[in-house]
C-alpha cells in the first residue's frame, strides 16, 4: 500500500522508454496512465476487477510506480514535491 504522505503530493515525474521525462499534475498523470492502459492487449490481472480505465489508473497511481507495456518495455512514475516559487532552503 502506498504511503499516505504520497497522497498529499500533487505532481509526478513520468518516465517513458522512448520519450523525455515529464512532470505532470496528479490529474494529468491519471490521464497518462489511463492512456497507456488502453493500449495494452490485456489488462493486468490485479486491475481486471475494476470497472473502468479511470479506476484502474487510480489503483496504479496509489499502489505501484511501474507498468510493463511489453517484454523489457515499461513506464514509471514517481511522486515529487514541488517547492512554491521563491521558497529557498536556509
Amino acid at each position: 500500500m502506498a504511503d499516505p504522505l504520497l497522497r498529499e503530493l500533487d505532481h509526478y515525474v513520468v518516465l517513458e522508454p522512448a520519450g523525455a521525462d515529464q512532470i505532470l499534475t496528479a490529474a494529468e498523470t491519471l490521464v497518462w496512465l489511463e492512456g497507456h492502459l488502453q493500449g495494452l492487449a490485456a489488462v493486468p490481472v490485479d486491475l481486471a476487477d475494476l470497472v473502468d480505465g479511470a479506476a484502474r489508473a487510480r489503483r496504479l497511481l496509489d499502489t505501484a510506480c511501474e507498468l510493463e507495456l511489453g517484454p523489457g518495455l515499461a513506464i514509471s512514475w514517481f511522486a515529487v514535491r514541488l517547492e512554491p516559487p521563491g521558497h529557498r532552503h536556509s
